[in-house]
């Protein structure tokens, strides 16, 4: 009966210990990791290989839920193989234990609330983003050309001057020297 770990942050600027600390106190015999992958990812190489390598017995053992399952669905599906496999899920930091009903259903009300606050977070932003734009705030990264070298770069074009001559003096892409020359 194998103790399976898994860990993961979603960038570079988060830092894996509080959960390794946590999966090794909890006595994992083997922990997999995905570092600066989002748990929405499809593809989450530490996740995958965590999972084949349980079998009968085991358990998988996560810091807190969040780390692991990308929806409700997704979380319903492994939990569905976990009981077909007879595998338990153990989540350290908000005490879930799938061995026992009153576990599965905490496994299945938390994840629930967990893609109920996904999707508050993504509606927020969106509506927040469109608030933005409906008070004129431009989106996106800045121009990396100032008006003054737009200007500059369309009267050179106007006088035949090759674009990406123009682009290398200028110190971009031709591609963003063409976006800025042509208002996009």
């Amino acid at each position: 009966m194998a103790r399976i770990g898994y860990a993961r942050v979603s960038t570079g600027e988060q830092n894996l210990d509080l959960q390794l600390d946590a999966l090794k106190q909890a006595k994992c015999n083997k922990i997999f990791i995905d570092d600066g992958i989002s748990a929405l990812a499809n593809s989450r190489p530490g996740f995958s290989k965590s999972l084949a390598r349980l079998r009968s017995g085991d358990s998988l053992v996560l810091w807190k839920m969040d780390r692991a399952f990308r929806s409700l669905r997704h979380a319903l599906d492994v939990l569905d193989r976990f009981e077909r496999d007879g595998i338990d899920f153990v989540d350290l930091t908000e005490g879930i234990d799938t061995s026992t009903p009153m576990g599965r259903c905490f496994f299945q009300i938390r994840n629930a609330f967990g893609e109920l606050e996904r999707n508050l977070i993504s509606e927020r932003t969106k509506a927040g983003l469109a608030a933005a734009q409906k008070r004129g705030v431009k989106l996106g990264r800045p121009c990396a050309l100032s008006s003054k070298q737009i200007f500059d770069a369309r009267r050179r074009k106007s006088a035949g001057e090759d674009m990406a001559v123009i682009a290398a003096q200028s110190g971009v892409s031709a591609r963003t020297l063409y976006r800025a020359v042509n208002g996009r």
